[in-house]
């Protein structure tokens, strides 16, 4: 079989899926934005081919790109997965006649409201919300509604963007922000009450082949707001427990109703006073390096069975479900440069055989905003054979490590 895949270098991990694909037989060619020679020899040495185009999110080039790759022989997948790569490729895959994730299925998993709308006429219980362009119909939405209210982009990944407003000033505030009513656009949405969560799959012809879920402590809005907290991201190994059985079916039915075929699936999900709701779907992988730890927590890798399916269309390995595994995302005490850290030997003393890798950026190096994301700054992950025993011990790491900056 031959894969192109869409942006092999960067983010780092994409090497990942390459050399996933490499490795169960497939021939691979690469479109991305840097001249080959940037790629490094093992990155090369698992590809077939490279076209280089000015950005892998104009239509046109990448059009032209995959039809000289076309000219040189037969392609039977083109494949990415990085967020704002799914629609555009979706509408390239489509003009060269290639089959994959369509226009429609990428378009229902990037815009939030027309997700929403066509889950909601599935049967998926999921907050009232609504794509607003004018101020009226925001305040019209509001009355409704009643606050708190969410305001997210339209077509953005994590908390980006995103903010609860509690009043009609703090919502005006957002929509001149988004500018709306001068050609913006967002997603309004209710705010749903609960613990926050998210469910993903590497789905085969629209069945779930591999299924994970993992628990945000506390929710992201909170902990991408928040400097003083050490947010968590938990790896359950207790999917057999009940109350899981709900979100498994849910996630299932999402699937089918938005037409995914064999893609990789990131679910985020509430569960609260009334019940579970959900809250989006992207149709590729999480992000900040998510899959590695599926790969610890099951003794298994997850890129190989992804591209397996690709290849093959089907799974080669079971998932052991023998650890829980977590990241802790560690935040300087201010912005500026990094000091200097505290705790650390200790943690390692504690911990050793339970940590599976970290990232302390060296002192002078320049602090990321707390919005930046999970990884912007210094980080842990761990693994342990019990969910409970992993969050106690994540715990133990967030008061125990301190970082410094000035």
């Amino acid at each position: 079989m031959h894969v192109i895949f869409v942006e092999p270098r960067f983010p780092s991990y994409q090497r990942q899926f390459v050399r996933a694909l490499h490795d169960v037989g497939a021939r691979v060619t690469g479109i991305g934005e840097r001249p080959v020679e940037a790629l490094g020899d093992e990155l090369r040495g698992w590809l077939d081919g490279y076209e280089q185009v000015r950005s892998v999110v104009d239509e046109d080039a990448m059009v032209d790109a995959v039809r000289r790759v076309q000219r040189r022989g037969w392609v039977d997948r083109l494949e990415c997965t990085v967020e704002a790569h799914i629609l555009p490729v979706a509408k390239v895959r489509e003009a060269c006649t290639i089959p994959g994730t369509s226009v429609r299925t990428a378009f229902l998993c990037r815009d939030k409201p027309a997700m929403k709308d066509a889950l909601r006429a599935a049967g998926v219980p999921t907050a009232r919300s609504a794509g607003v362009e004018d101020v009226e119909a925001a305040l019209r939405f509001a009355k409704e509604v009643g606050y708190p209210l969410i305001v997210k982009p339209r077509a953005a990944a994590g908390a980006s963007g995103t903010v609860r407003v509690d009043d009609d000033a703090a919502l005006a505030q957002a929509l001149a922000a988004a500018a709306v009513g001068r050609g913006g656009s967002v997603a309004l949405e209710e705010f749903i009450e609960g613990h926050e969560g998210f469910y993903d799959t590497l789905s085969i012809d629209g069945t779930v082949a591999h299924e994970f879920v993992s628990h945000y402590f506390p929710g992201v809005l909170e902990a991408m707001r928040t400097r003083w907290i050490s947010p968590q991201i938990v790896v359950t190994n207790r999917l057999g427990a009940s109350g899981y059985e709900e979100l498994r079916a849910m996630g299932q039915t999402v699937i089918r109703a938005l037409g995914i075929g064999t893609s990789a699936t990131h679910m985020e999900w509430f569960f609260g006073p009334r019940g579970l709701k959900f809250s989006e779907i992207g149709c590729r992988p999480p992000g900040v390096g998510v899959w590695d730890l599926y790969c610890a927590a099951n003794d298994f890798d997850l890129y190989r069975e992804w591209a397996h399916a690709i290849v093959h269309g089907r799974p080669s390995q079971r998932p052991s479900r023998a650890w829980s595994a977590g990241m802790i995302a560690l935040r300087p005490d201010r912005d500026g440069r990094i000091v200097g850290y505290e705790g650390v030997e200790e943690v390692y003393r504690r911990y050793g055989n339970r940590i599976l890798d970290a990232h302390f950026p060296p002192p002078g190096t320049p602090t990321q905003p707390v919005e930046a994301g999970y990884m912007a700054n210094a980080w842990m992950r761990v693994r342990h054979p019990d969910f409970d025993g992993c969050r106690a011990l994540m715990d133990d790491i967030s008061h125990t490590v301190r970082v410094h900056a000035g």
